[in-house]
């Protein structure tokens, strides 16, 4: 597979209700990991933006019953701008003179620090896990059966090890 030079927007939002550390308020860190991924992951050459959300558990779980119908927070959420699969975007698309907007990227920071704990890393490797999941899923990943969950795991792991960032030892995902 012949990468691309792909390029990505990073939009950064952080909810108000938020106490959060400066670090992770880093939007030109953001950027710089979404960059990395996305020469990583993306095929087509282009320019692309999206929205990475940070906010707290109630927004999630609003967000969650609206679009899921689950009455409950989450870790993090994806909406995609469009319904083409990546690399499936056809030249037109990618070549148009705005940038192509994938979507947004909503993580609860609350479910991220009880997850961070439970996993045994940092806050901000359980952010940078869950906004590459979130990532995967604006280009069409998804993970309908166990196959596909696992090809989508080490697909994130591979992201996190390009910007120096590993597991921690009690993670699910670390074996």
């Amino acid at each position: 597979m012949t990468l691309a030079s792909a390029q990505v927007e990073v939009y950064l939002q952080v909810s108000e209700t938020l106490s959060l550390e400066r670090e992770l308020q880093d939007s030109e860190k953001w950027q710089a990991w979404f960059q990395i991924w996305a020469s990583q992951v993306m095929t087509e050459s282009g320019c692309y933006e999206l929205t990475l959300r940070l906010t707290d558990s109630a927004e999630i779980q609003a967000l969650n019953q609206q679009y899921r119908q689950i009455d409950r927070p989450t870790d993090v959420l994806s909406f995609a701008a469009t319904e083409v699969a990546w690399p499936d975007m056809t030249p037109e698309i990618v070549d148009a003179e705005e940038p192509l907007y994938l979507g947004d990227i909503v993580i609860s920071l609350e479910v991220a620090q009880v997850q961070a704990r439970e996993q045994g890393h940092s806050l901000s490797v359980e952010l940078a896990w869950l906004a590459c999941h979130g990532f995967l899923h604006l280009l069409g990943w998804d993970h309908p059966d166990q196959t596909s969950l696992e090809a989508m795991v080490q697909q994130q792991k591979q992201c996190l090890e390009q910007i120096g960032l590993w597991l921690g030892p009690g993670s699910e995902f670390s074996r």
